[in-house]
C-alpha cells in the first residue's frame, strides 16, 4: 500500500540530448542513468523507445497510467488505476518504485522495489529528462516524502477491535477476496495496519480516485477503519 499518493511514470524534444535544464537539482541524473541499467531488461527509454516486457518511459510525467498506446497489454490492476484517474508525478512514480505492489497490488511488474529515497531521486531526475514538459516536478531535491494523507499521532495510535473488524469486512469481501487474491480487484488482506489506515483515510478524503472506494470509506469512523485494518492484518 501506498504511504504517498500521492500515485508512483517526452519523447519530443529528448533525441538530441534535450532534456529538461537543472533536472540535476532534484536528484543526480547522472548517477541515474546508473541506476537504470536495472530497468533496462524490462524497459527503454531515449530515442526510438519501444514498449518491451514492459512500456517505454519517454514522457512518463504527467502520463496517465495504464496509456502508452494500444500495442501496450498493461496488467488489469494498473488498467484500472489509470481509468480512475492515477496520473504518474514525482509522487506516484516515487511510491510505485519504492513498493510496486504496494502502489498497485496486482501489476504484473516483477521488481521489489527501491527503498533508498536518493536512488529514487537520481532514478526520477534521469528519467525527467525525457519528458517533454514535467511542471509537476519539484526543482529541488526532495526531502522527506510526507505521507499519502497526514493523520493526527491520536488517529494513527487507535488500536483496532479486530472482532468488530471481522463484523465490518463482511461488505468489504463482497468485492474484496478473502483469501487475498488479486483476481479481478486488488487484494486487502495482509496489509500494514498503517498502510491500510492512510489509505482509507485517502479514499475518505477523495485524494485516492475511485469513487466507490470513496462512498465506503466516507461511512466509516475512525475507530472502525481502525478495526478493519486490525482484522485485514492477520486475516491467513
Amino acid at each position: 500500500m501506498i504511504k504517498a499518493l500521492v500515485k508512483i511514470l517526452g519523447l519530443a524534444a529528448l533525441c538530441g540530448g534535450g532534456g529538461i535544464a537543472h533536472a540535476d537539482l532534484l536528484g543526480d541524473a547522472k548517477r541515474g542513468e546508473t541506476l537504470f541499467r536495472d530497468c533496462r531488461s524490462c524497459h527503454q527509454v531515449g530515442e526510438g523507445a519501444q514498449n518491451r516486457i514492459g512500456p517505454h518511459l519517454n514522457n512518463i510525467f504527467g502520463r496517465k497510467a495504464g496509456s502508452v498506446g494500444d500495442d501496450y497489454r498493461y496488467s488489469k490492476g494498473l488498467a484500472r488505476m489509470g481509468a480512475d484517474g492515477l496520473i504518474w508525478s514525482f509522487d506516484t512514480l516515487d511510491a510505485y518504485i519504492e513498493n510496486p505492489k504496494a502502489l498497485v497490488s496486482d501489476t504484473r511488474m516483477a521488481y521489489r522495489g527501491m527503498k533508498d529515497e536518493k536512488d529514487r531521486a537520481d532514478l526520477l531526475a534521469y528519467l525527467r529528462d525525457f519528458s517533454a514538459s514535467p511542471a509537476n516536478i519539484p526543482e529541488s531535491q526532495p526531502t522527506a516524502r510526507p505521507r499519502e494523507v497526514e493523520l493526527s499521532s491520536e488517529t494513527l495510535a487507535i488500536v483496532g477491535d479486530k472482532a468488530y473488524g471481522e463484523y465490518l469486512a463482511s461488505e468489504c469481501l463482497t468485492c474484496h477476496q478473502r483469501s487475498g487474491s488479486n483476481e479481478g480487484i486488488p487484494g486487502v488482506v495482509g496489509w500494514p495496519v498503517e498502510d491500510f489506515v492512510i489509505a482509507m483515510h485517502a479514499y475518505k478524503r477523495q485524494i485516492r480516485p475511485h469513487p466507490v472506494m470513496q462512498m465506503m470509506a466516507g461511512r466509516l469512523s475512525d475507530e472502525e477503519i481502525a478495526a478493519l485494518a486490525a482484522y485485514f492484518e492477520d486475516l491467513e
